[in-house]
């Protein structure tokens, strides 16, 4: 069974950093893009970040400079460490696959609130 569980949210002041991970069970990582998503209360959830199975990442331009997305196939885990945070980062944060044709069940997502 896929499953997606997000993890290593939390609440930090403006300019710090936290790492997110996703742990991606049910033998779907390899073989798949995976992407970074957030989302606010009252809006859509919108891509943060993006990397291909071999390994490229692409970034928003919003994150650009800031995040850093990886993948380690081995463990199953997709992270994301993230500098220089913004009140404007805060939001609900989750992973998934890339192409929206071999999308999975989202996850609870992982919380990410920054202070000014």
């Amino acid at each position: 069974q896929v499953q997606l569980v997000e993890s290593g949210g939390g609440l930090v002041q403006a300019g710090g950093s936290l790492t997110l991970s996703c742990t991606v069970s049910g033998n779907i990582l390899s073989a798949n893009d995976m992407a970074w998503f957030r989302q606010v209360p009252g809006k859509e959830r919108e891509l943060v970040a993006r990397i291909t199975k071999s390994g490229t990442p692409l970034y928003m331009d919003f994150v650009k400079g800031r995040f850093t997305v990886s993948r380690d196939n081995a463990k199953n885990v997709v992270r994301l460490q993230m500098n220089s945070l913004k009140p404007e980062d805060t939001g609900l944060y989750f992973c998934n696959t890339w192409l929206l044709s071999t999308r999975v069940p989202w996850g609870r997502g992982t919380q990410v609130t920054v202070s000014s």
